[in-house]
Order: structure tokens, then sequence, then C-alpha cells
């Protein structure tokens, strides 16, 4: 496993934060990213952390196939998958600036940018930020 997947989970699951079940989220009831609607089979409110980096590791990094790629380009493409997906992710670059273009428009087209967008791009500059130094 990459040396960079921890510091790249704290710093997702960070962002991602704990439980919220928000009735205008189409993800559902949520926890340290994971959504009841992406994983329906998960109980959401007893998610331990160790569970979540369990998922993080084999639904969103292990299928980038980013373990050999620089610290910019593995966290920012990590992060794009759990926020955005990983069939987006899968598809970006590997250009630390194309990635968060490519994110950024996306975030644009979403019909829900009125009411989420300023913490989507708050989340996207801060990773875009804590790529630029190795952990």
């Amino acid at each position: 496993m990459s040396p960079y997947f921890q510091a790249a989970f704290t710093l997702v699951v960070g962002a991602e934060g704990g439980y919220v079940n928000d009735p205008n989220d189409p993800g559902g009831e949520t926890k340290y990213g994971i959504s009841k609607r992406s994983f329906p089979d998960v109980d959401i409110a007893n998610l331990t952390l160790e569970q979540a980096q369990q998922i993080y590791l084999t639904r969103y990094w292990e299928p980038l196939q980013i373990d050999d790629k620089p610290w910019n380009i593995a966290l920012l493409k990590f992060d794009a998958a759990v926020n955005q997906g990983a069939n987006f992710a899968r598809q970006l670059p590997d250009d630390s600036i194309a990635i968060c273009t490519a994110r950024a428009l996306r975030y644009c087209a979403n019909p829900r940018l009125d009411r989420y967008g300023r913490g989507w791009f708050n989340r996207l500059f801060s990773m875009f930020q804590k790529s630029l130094s190795a952990p």
C-alpha cells in the first residue's frame, strides 16, 4: 500500500466530517463520507472510522490505482473519487490543475451549487493547497 493512503484518508475523512442526515442531500444518511445511497447495506449511524477507512481503501483508493502517483495527484484524485464519484475520478488526467479545473466545472454544472457550492469550492481549494506539500 502507498505510504500516502493514511495521510490522504485523514485529510479526506476530515473534510467529510461525521454523521449527517440532510434531507436535501441526495446521498441521504452519511457518516465519514459514506452515504446510505451508495452503501445501502452499511449501518451508517454505527459505522466506525476503521470501517470507513476500509471502504475508502477498497472502493476508492485501490480502484484508482494511485499507489505510485505523486502525492498531489494521489490526494486530488482520491478526494475527487470520494466527493464526486470513482468513475469521474478515474477519467481525470495526472495534472493537478486539470484535476481541479474538471472538478470545479462539474460543481458548476450541479443543480445543488447554490446550496452546497461554497463548501465544495472551499474543500477543493483546501485540498489543492494541501496537495502542494508532501505529508
